[in-house]
């Protein structure tokens, strides 16, 4: 069988043209009607929704303004509340007061007992009160305070004194007591950074000295009535 196309070339392209066309206006109304979709969603939520949603966030913030308003103790819940944040920052300004008797076991001579010590860590001042076999380990026990130096493992790598303004303030003898006779009350100061919790001390006693913590007898130091008082 023989067939025979009879339309002209400029026919057969002008139907191709028209069906890309269809074609075209055919996607463009769908991409249209799914715009339009799209838009008027947007529009209900913003128009409505959202609106709704912002009126009820308002209401919720009046209404809690309004009951803390009403709470006479407000500032003081606020300044609690500002206390309790700065507490880290408080507590790693404390000194660490527990290194102080690890300090006295390293500096008390072995024949001198405490029966008193009073330290004021704001001051930075420190009197220890006690006993010893006589008054040349009273005079030791000074010596060894005026030359004890410390290294700090962040401020101070280089050794520092210890302690400072060393004084020997009263002192006496009591020759019915052939245990310990020669009684003493030495005031001093120390250097904050020995007590600092952001640092590592290694304290330096002069070894010409013999303190119990080179014999190692730390627990003749205090007496079972020693009165140990910290002021902060």
């Amino acid at each position: 069988m023989i067939q025979f196309n009879l339309i002209p070339p400029v026919k057969k392209e002008y139907l191709k043209i028209q069906r890309l066309r269809d074609s075209v206006i055919l996607i463009s109304s769908i991409v249209t009607g799914v715009s339009f979709v799209i838009f008027l969603n947007l529009f209900v939520y913003v128009s409505f929704i959202q609106n709704s949603s912002l009126n009820n966030l308002d209401n919720i913030v009046r209404t809690k303004s309004s009951f803390l308003s009403g709470n006479s103790n407000l500032n003081k819940i606020l300044t609690i509340q500002n206390q309790l944040s700065s507490l880290p920052q408080v507590e790693s300004n404390l000194p660490k007061s527990s290194r102080l008797f690890a300090y006295i076991n390293q500096v008390t001579p072995t024949s001198a007992t405490i029966s008193s010590m009073s330290v004021d860590f704001t001051q930075n001042t420190m009197s220890i009160t006690g006993a010893a076999d006589s008054l040349a380990t009273v005079n030791q026990f000074v010596d060894t305070l005026k030359f004890t130096k410390y290294t700090a493992s962040q401020s101070s790598p280089s050794p520092q004194p210890a302690f400072s303004s060393v004084v020997l303030n009263t002192f006496s003898y009591n020759s019915t007591n052939t245990t310990s006779p020669a009684n003493y009350t030495i005031d001093f100061n120390f250097d904050p950074t020995i007590f600092s919790n952001s640092e590592t001390i290694n304290l330096q006693v002069p070894t010409q000295v013999t303190t119990r913590s080179i014999i190692d007898q730390p627990t003749d130091i205090f007496k079972s009535t020693s009165n140990v008082t910290q002021v902060k």
